[in-house]
């Protein structure tokens, strides 16, 4: 059976625990979790928890949705089905403005959210890991 150990800090100041930080992960442990009442600036630098790449994401999944709706409407309403609209041109870009927004934001939105799901591990088609650390290490600031 597999036994997991951790241990917790309760630090009171933010110089304290930048330096308990560093130490600890100069001595080789993992550092999972910092809880504060609120945010730190550089912890995260500290506890050496690398940037997300989930703004990229985010980008592509906006400009899926923009290229998606000027696609399908200058299809539709330029070569597939050609009306009319009070004299305006087939091809009427100002008028799509607002299709082209709702779809950015609504693919952006979507994609982010199957995306951290799929990140976190939390959707069902997603396999499952388990952590294998031996020794992990949570430290807590409570002021």
């Amino acid at each position: 059976m597999n036994v997991k150990k951790f241990v917790v800090g309760n630090f009171y100041e933010e110089a304290v625990l930048f330096p308990a930080v560093t130490k600890v992960r100069r001595a080789g442990y993992k550092i999972h979790d910092v809880y504060t009442p609120f945010p730190i600036h550089g912890l995260d630098k500290v506890m050496g928890l690398k940037d997300t790449d989930l703004h990229i994401a985010g980008f592509i999944y906006g400009i899926t949705g923009t290229s998606t709706a000027i696609g399908f409407i200058t299809f539709m309403l330029a070569f597939d089905w050609k009306i009319n609209f009070g004299g305006k041109p087939f091809f009427s870009l100002p008028a799509w403005i607002p299709i082209m927004f709702e779809l950015t934001v609504l693919f952006a939105a979507v994609g982010m959210v199957l995306t951290f799901c799929w990140l976190c591990q939390l959707a069902p088609f997603v396999k499952k890991t388990t952590s294998t650390c031996a020794a992990p290490m949570i430290l807590l600031l409570w002021l």
